[in-house]
């Protein structure tokens, strides 16, 4: 029994002890902070929000996730450990007797713990690393300091409606969730997607009330509980601006905005600074790099895991902390899934194999998709769908120009494809057809699938260009094409002197690719110990 109770106390202190070390050639600390004083600058007069951190993923009994930060949380603070909460306010206040505009509170030291799970910051080192002057820890948040919602014209926050996994892991965080909502009386009565949508109304005009009734009969179809919401199911189905104002009119008043803080943090993140950009290049370059001693080592009769493998020992040769999003290395029809993670396929026959990786360097993530032939050489088929999704992604990249529509490279690039489908016979002119279901393009930074707006593009803003084409087996068309599969990706920085192709390293024509994949690997002499 003893040995029983010694194992589950052992247990219980690895479970709640999870730290993550803070990036030493990253980020540095004067960045977050003037990002946290640009996002108050956004905030209106005499507000607060809050955010708080990632909760804690259990994997497997217990064995949890490798902890990753809620990426506003890290990109305001660099903070990277779990059961905290920032606190930002739009004007100085004064705070346990010092004068101040943010509060962090964060998980308290352990030598034991830390024994387990690597070492924490603590209030002091959050102080002496990060730089903040308030720091509490979590077991203050809601008594030190009190803080009255009553104090404040506007409280700004994000949906905190999932329900957080019950691991005692968690138990400071749900804690704290639980003392916010109770304080600024959190409305629990409607889903965090109907307040959401209540806060879109809030803040707009008669002029984009249209508008918004569009976005939200969009959301209606996704979510049941916006559909059955009277208010919001009247905004829509009001059949003048005048009239959706008075729907406005009666959403009950909350100071609680859970849609305004959110926007605000797709502007502030939508735009790369040049420290942002240049963490963004090296995820790139680290990527580009897989794709290339890939294309030299592929062949018949290797998996797919083995392929995912390779890509990834680059990225940790190169002191990645990991990958931006699960990898995806799909062989012949595999490539038709789009999100496939499975990448069990054993032996790769002589078909198209579409690789879609990214290394995560300092928080930052790459997004490179490149699809090559397994024995080296295009077939006539798998060419002609080549050069045809690549003659459509040339085509985005030179629209990646200040002041472009995001929508207008997916148009360009869909064109493209419709009419190169149509000359090689897979469809009919006009036909609408599945072989190309993706979008086109998405913002790249903290996240694979960034914040940041969709409309006009700025300098600064680093996205991806990634038309595809995908023909199942199966499909209604000449079964010489079945099983093809091209994905083309490369990672863009817009310019006011253009497009920089940041993936550019890494092979994209025919030729480029085939060239490449006859240079020796340096892995060729790599043999392992049979084991079967």
């Amino acid at each position: 029994m003893k040995r029983f109770l010694l194992s589950f106390l052992i247990l219980f202190i690895s479970q709640i002890s999870i730290a993550q070390s803070y990036f030493d050639d990253g980020l540095s600390a004067e960045w977050h902070r003037q990002r946290r004083d640009a996002l108050r600058e956004l905030m209106p007069a005499n507000s607060m929000a809050i955010l708080f951190n990632n909760p804690v993923k259990n994997r497997s009994n217990d064995v949890d996730f490798i902890y990753h930060p809620n990426t506003d949380f890290y990109y305001l603070t660099g903070f990277r450990e779990p059961n905290s909460a920032l606190i930002i306010f739009s004007e100085k206040r004064m705070i346990d007797g010092m004068e101040t505009d943010e509060i962090i509170y964060v998980q308290p030291r352990d030598p034991r713990s830390e024994m387990w799970n690597g070492k924490r910051l603590g209030t002091e080192g959050v102080q002496e690393v990060l730089g903040f002057q308030t720091v509490f820890l979590f077991d203050d948040f809601g008594k030190k300091p009190v803080l009255n919602a009553g104090d404040f014209d506007k409280i700004l926050s994000m949906d905190l409606g999932a329900e957080i996994e019950g691991s005692s892991a968690n138990a400071p965080l749900r804690r704290m969730i639980a003392d916010f909502k109770k304080n600024a009386n959190y409305p629990s009565d409607k889903s965090p997607v109907s307040l959401q949508m209540y806060d879109l109304i809030r803040a707009t005009d008669i002029e984009n009330s249209a508008n918004v009734a569009q976005i939200i009969g969009r959301y209606r179809q996704r979510y049941p509980e916006v559909g059955n919401d009277e208010i919001l199911r009247n905004f829509v189905e009001a059949d003048s601006p005048e009239k959706r104002m008075e729907v406005k009119s009666k959403i009950p008043a909350s100071k609680t905005d859970l849609f305004a803080l959110s926007q605000m943090m797709d502007v502030l993140r939508e735009v790369k600074t040049a420290e942002e950009i240049a963490l963004l290049r090296k995820a790139v370059k680290i990527s580009a790099i897989g794709q290339i001693e890939v294309m030299k080592a592929a062949k018949p009769g290797m998996s797919e895991r083995e392929v995912q493998g390779i890509h990834e020992f680059i990225y940790k040769r190169y002191g990645a902390e990991g990958i931006g999003y699960p990898s995806i290395v799909g062989a012949g029809n595999n490539g038709c899934i789009l999100h496939y993670i499975d990448n069990d396929m054993k032996h790769m026959s002589e078909r198209l194999i579409l690789m879609d990786l990214g290394a995560e360097w300092r928080g930052y993530t790459a997004d490179v998709t490149r699809t090559i032939p397994v024995n080296g050489t295009f077939t006539p088929e798998e060419k002609a769908i080549y050069e045809l999704v690549l003659k459509s992604q040339e085509a985005g990249i030179a629209l990646c120009k200040p002041g472009v529509d995001f929508s207008e490279i997916g148009q360009v690039t869909r064109n493209i494809i419709n009419e190169g489908l149509a000359e090689l016979g897979i469809i009919k002119k006009g036909e609408r057809h599945n072989y190309f279901p993706h979008g086109t393009s998405h913002h790249l930074g903290l996240d694979v699938h960034d914040r940041g707006g969709y409309g006009a593009l700025k300098e600064g803003v680093v996205l991806t260009v990634e038309p595809g084409i995908y023909i199942p087996e199966g499909s209604d068309c000449d079964p010489k094409w079945w099983g093809i599969a091209v994905r083309i990706e490369d990672d863009i920085l817009v310019t006011q002197s253009g497009p920089e192709n940041l993936s550019k390293d890494a092979p994209r024509t025919v030729a480029d690719i085939e060239q490449m994949m006859k240079i020796p690997s340096i892995l060729e002499n790599w043999v392992l110990p049979d084991i079967d």
